[in-house]
């Protein structure tokens, strides 16, 4: 997804003057083209995340369209006050990109670890929150809704799904539909579902956007009233919005996703995936018992 992203935004540059990008120190290398060609809209700021913030909401006070990028703690949880006053309290459109989600970079540790930044993110007004699957998704979904006045978080990831889907900014994208339970599955979260429900009778959606959150669809494939919710980061971040749609009615919820508490045992971001049970196996093991509750 990086490399998508570098030709994204360049592109974006080359073809919309109102773009400025920021960098936090990382990814400048997959800049250096773009800094040399437009320096007056390409900057390094360094490790400066929460200044960042700041300076780009200037920008979009004055008629820009700011685009900040660095890795997720840095991006959301050093400079969350930031993000909540200068682009949600104000009503400002941004673009702010992420690496390194979750435990992407599971060996560096805590400093390095973000599974907090989609629940967290979605108690500022206004914030829109984008999942993207694959480079290409990343690139559509981009384009679709980077000038659309809102702030809006792109969390791009190391991990990608086996193909790309023709998703639409803040709509879900009905993957098959069956009658047992239904998954929601979010992001790359959808790989490790597509393996374990492959011959299961269940409804799967797929959430490229959760804020806005796509409620009709919803809605319209439950039958069932039996969910599954698969997250790639700090599970249950969707559960509100889940039981808003389901309200009145009698339903069960089960989750997949990172479990709240300090993942020390520094290796590889799959043996995370083992541990937290974001896998093939786990999942189908999860929809077997929901299914048959």
């Amino acid at each position: 997804m990086r490399k998508q992203f570098f030709t994204t935004i360049t592109d974006v540059l080359e073809k919309d003057e109102k773009t400025i990008l920021l960098l936090g120190d990382i990814s400048v290398k997959g800049f250096v083209s773009a800094i040399k060609k437009y320096p007056d809209r390409a900057y390094n700021i360094g490790i400066l995340e929460q200044a960042t913030v700041g300076l780009a909401a200037g920008l979009a006070m004055t008629g820009f369209t700011p685009i900040f990028h660095t890795i997720a703690p840095f991006l959301i949880e050093r400079t969350y006050e930031q993000l909540k006053l200068d682009f949600g309290y104000q009503r400002l459109g941004g673009n702010f990109i992420s690496i390194g989600g979750s435990y992407d970079y599971a060996a560096l540790g805590c400093t390095h670890h973000c599974p907090a930044d989609v629940g967290i993110l979605k108690h500022i007004p206004g914030m829109e929150i984008v999942l993207p699957g694959t480079a290409q998704e990343f690139h559509d979904l981009f384009l679709e809704s980077y000038a659309d006045g809102h702030p809006t978080y792109y969390r791009l990831s190391e991990k990608s799904n086996p193909e790309s889907y023709a998703v639409k900014f803040g709509k879900a994208h009905i993957i098959k539909t069956g009658s047992k339970a239904t998954v929601i599955a979010v992001g790359p979260a959808l790989k490790p579902v597509l393996e374990g429900a492959r011959d299961m009778d269940v409804t799967i959606l797929y959430y490229a956007t959760v804020a806005p959150f796509d409620a009709e669809t919803l809605k319209e494939n439950c039958a069932s009233k039996k969910i599954l919710l698969c997250e790639p980061y700090y599970r249950g971040a969707l559960l509100p919005e889940v039981m808003e749609v389901m309200a009145g009615q009698a339903v069960r919820v089960e989750s997949i996703g990172v479990p709240v508490e300090f993942l020390n045992k520094y290796g590889k971001a799959e043996e995370h995936d083992e541990c937290v049970g974001l896998t093939p196996a786990g999942v189908k093991e999860k929809l077997e018992k929901l299914i048959n509750c």
